[in-house]
């Protein structure tokens, strides 16, 4: 595997998506998509028709206390 590939691999494996971000908040993943929805997770990153968090975003959001990030 070359570099560039690397780099998409790890890109990758940093995006989650709703079952992630629900294991790690040990939530319901309904209860995920409503606070997506709601504005209280990080916004995700919009690939296609998906959405993904950006781990990084989402260990910020707890590390900050998980609070609401924007009003909607």
């Amino acid at each position: 595997m070359n570099k560039a590939n690397e780099a998409v691999a790890v890109e990758r494996a940093e995006l989650l998506d709703a079952v992630a971000v629900a294991k790690r908040l040990s939530l319901g993943v309904r209860t995920i998509w409503r606070w997506a929805d709601a504005g209280r997770l990080p916004m995700p990153v919009q690939l296609g028709r998906l959405r993904r968090w950006r781990a990084a975003d989402i260990d910020r959001w707890i590390a900050d206390g998980c609070r609401p990030v924007e009003v909607r």
